[in-house]
């Protein structure tokens, strides 16, 4: 196991943390074929990281909560991270691995990623949390469900699944300082739920571990202020800002430069107050 831990000196510098999200997939729900072509992927990462990102989330099939996501066999998903991984991760920034497949979990962290951001929590593929603890990679635990039950206490439920997920951790070696815990949002839940989750964010704290929050042009905003995917950019804000609020270490985000700005004026105002 290698003795590496690329999240622990950036979660220690006291300010949530800004994940780039990379989708190098023609289906992705927002920016699905905008980074299809290695060269444009570069250059977004470039970009991002110039924006403030501190972690870039590279991914090469679709997780789309709405829609349906098709599924990408194994060796395109390779193909399609082949010629941008390697070159991402030469940019200095680390870069996490935004999969469901324990295989290509295994090759990307052995491509240049070190971190494994696993959107169905170490529950979809027995192999995911034995590669992850092999690899020494912190892992993100993200909650999801097949459909979402409107009559589901949500927190009760994703609780629950965090559990679960720990469990399957710790039986294969992977250390609890290693992960990073995502309640989903948008992910197996109703608008409401989502909603709900991101306010009582805090009642997560309970597991002692970094949480992520996504909420980037989820549709449960364009439930409250009705807009496609890529004109929900005020309520991604919002959703973020409160996140932080709340106690999100992390945010995922397809937005670098604004979010940055907002969490700054949000931290900056409540260190006055």
């Amino acid at each position: 196991m290698h003795a590496r831990n690329p999240l622990a000196d950036l979660l220690a510098l006291g300010r949530p943390l800004i994940m780039g999200i990379l989708n190098v997939t023609p289906d992705s729900f927002s920016d699905g074929g905008r980074f299809l072509d290695p060269s444009s992927a570069i250059d977004q990462a470039r970009r991002m990281i110039a924006q403030g990102a501190d972690i870039l989330d590279l991914g090469a099939e679709s997780s789309r909560p709405y829609g349906g996501p098709v599924a990408v066999p194994l060796e395109e998903e390779i193909r399609r991270l082949t010629p941008v991984l390697p070159a991402a991760a030469a940019l200095g920034t680390p870069v996490s691995i935004d999969t469901m497949k324990a295989k290509v979990a295994d090759w990307a962290i052995a491509s240049g990623a070190v971190i494994i951001n696993d959107v169905w929590g170490l529950q979809r593929e027995d192999a995911m949390a034995r590669v992850a603890a092999r690899q020494g990679a912190p892992v993100i635990i993200m909650h999801n469900r097949e459909h979402a039950d409107p009559s589901l206490d949500i927190m009760a439920e994703i609780a629950g699944f965090f559990t679960r997920s720990l469990e399957i951790a710790a039986n294969a070696g992977l250390p609890r300082q290693h992960i990073v815990l995502d309640p989903g949002i948008g992910f197996g839940k109703t608008p409401e739920q989502s909603m709900i989750a991101i306010a009582r964010l805090r009642e997560l704290e309970s597991f002692g571990l970094p949480i992520l929050v996504g909420a980037s042009r989820k549709r449960f905003i364009a439930k409250i202020s009705p807009a496609p995917p890529d004109q929900r950019l005020g309520g991604s804000l919002a959703a973020h800002v409160m996140a932080a609020a709340n106690g999100a270490a992390i945010i995922r985000t397809h937005d670098v430069a604004e979010t940055v700005q907002a969490l700054r004026v949000a931290a900056a105002i409540a260190a006055v107050q």
